[in-house]
C-alpha cells in the first residue's frame, strides 16, 4: 500500500490480561494495518500476552511497547496482583497522546471489580481519564454505523449517544443532574462533534429524565427546574439542540436519520437502546479530553478468552473512529 500522507500514529492499551482485551487488540490491529497504509500503532502490554503481535507480519507501522505483568496471568481467570499493570497501560497511553508522541489512544476493555479489589479506587475508563487529563467534566459517547435501509434511513449514518450521568446508581442520577451539568454535556457534544468529527453545525437531540418528560411536571419537576433550561441557554449560543423528549420516544426512525448526536440523562436510558439496535457494534468515545480516545463497547468477556473465539470488530471499529478523529482534528487545527 502507498502512504498518501503523515502517518497518524495510534497506542492501544490491551486491557485486563486475563480477557480477551489482548487477543482483539492484535488481530483488529493487523487488520487496520492491512486497510490503512497511513496509520501506526502501539500495543502496550506483557510480551507473553503480546508474542503474536509480530508473528507473521513484516509491517514495522505495528510495535509493541512492552508493560509487564505483576504477576503470570491465566486466561479467565482474575488476579487483583495485576491491578496496578491495567493502570500503568493507561497511564503510559495517556501521557504519550499529551505529550504528542501518540495521536490518539484506544483502550481495551478491563475490569472494574477486580481493581477495586485490589484497593485502587476506580470507577471506570471514562472518569479515570478526566481525572489524569485534569478535566473536570467529560462525555460518554457511543457510536455506531447504520447502514442505509436500516428501519427505513436513506442512507448510511453513524448513530450517536451521549450521557449526562454515566456509572451512578439509578437513584442518585436526579439528585447528581443539575442546570450547569446538563449544559455543559450539551456545549462539549457540540464542540468535539465539530473539532473531532468534523460536523459544522451538528443536531443534538437531547431527552428528558422522567416518563412522558414529566408530563408538565405531574411526572416530576426535573424537565422544568433544569434540563429545558439548559437547552433554552444552549440554543442562545448557537447551538442546535431540542427537547426534552420523552425516553421512549427520542430514538424514532425519523430522527436517527436527522440527528447527529442524542443525549439522555443516565447510563440505561441511553445505552439499552443503542445497544439494541448496535448488536455490540458500537464504539466508546470520551468526549471533552485534551486528547483522543476511544473503545469497546463490550467486556473482558472472560468465559471465552484465550480460546480464539473473541470477535475483534468492535475493536476494529474503535480503531478506525480513533484514526477517522485524529485525522480531522489534525486538518482542522493546520
Amino acid at each position: 500500500m502507498r502512504q498518501l500522507e503523515p502517518l497518524v500514529k495510534l497506542v492501544i492499551t490491551t486491557g485486563e490480561p486475563a480477557g480477551i482485551g489482548p487477543e482483539v487488540s492484535i488481530v483488529a490491529a493487523k487488520q487496520f494495518l492491512l486497510e490503512q497504509p497511513n496509520a501506526s500503532i502501539t500495543l502496550l502490554g506483557d510480551q507473553t500476552l503480546l508474542k503474536e503481535a509480530l508473528h507473521g507480519s513484516n509491517d514495522d507501522r505495528l510495535q509493541v511497547e512492552v508493560v509487564p505483568l505483576i504477576a503470570p496471568s491465566i486466561p479467565g481467570v482474575l488476579d487483583a496482583q495485576n491491578s496496578p499493570y491495567v493502570i500503568q497501560l493507561l497511564d503510559r497511553a495517556i501521557d504519550g497522546c499529551i505529550a504528542g508522541q501518540f495521536d490518539a489512544m484506544v483502550t481495551a476493555p478491563l475490569q472494574k471489580s477486580v481493581i477495586n479489589q485490589s484497593g485502587l479506587a476506580f470507577t471506570g475508563h471514562t472518569e479515570y481519564l478526566a481525572q489524569r487529563c485534569s478535566v473536570k467534566h467529560v462525555v460518554m459517547l457511543l457510536s455506531a454505523a447504520l447502514n442505509e435501509g436500516f428501519l427505513g434511513i436513506s442512507s448510511a449514518r453513524d448513530f450517536r449517544v451521549a450521557l449526562v450521568t454515566t456509572h451512578l446508581p439509578l437513584q442518585k442520577v436526579s439528585s447528581s443532574l443539575s442546570q450547569e451539568l446538563i449544559l455543559d454535556t450539551i456545549q462539549i457534544v457540540h464542540r468535539d462533534l465539530q473539532l473531532k468529527m468534523g460536523i459544522s453545525n451538528p443536531v443534538i437531540r437531547m431527552s428528558g429524565l422522567n416518563p412522558h418528560a414529566g408530563e408538565s411536571g405531574y411526572l416530576g419537576r426535573e424537565e422544568i427546574d433544569m434540563i429545558s433550561p439548559a437547552i433554552d441557554a444552549a440554543k442562545k449560543t448557537g447551538i442546535n439542540v431540542s427537547g426534552p423528549y420523552p425516553g421512549d420516544t427520542m430514538f424514532d426512525p425519523k430522527a436517527l436519520e436527522e440527528v447527529d448526536a442524542f443525549i439522555a440523562m443516565y447510563h440505561d436510558q441511553g445505552l439499552a437502546p443503542f445497544k439494541f439496535i448496535t448488536f455490540g457494534g458500537g464504539v466508546n468515545i470520551t468526549l471533552g479530553l485534551p486528547i483522543i480516545r476511544t473503545s469497546v463497547d463490550h467486556g473482558t468477556a472472560l468465559d471465552i478468552a484465550g480460546k480464539a473465539l473473541a470477535d475483534a470488530g468492535s475493536m476494529l471499529e474503535a480503531i478506525r473512529a480513533a484514526y477517522q478523529m485524529a485525522r480531522t482534528q489534525k486538518k482542522l487545527v493546520n
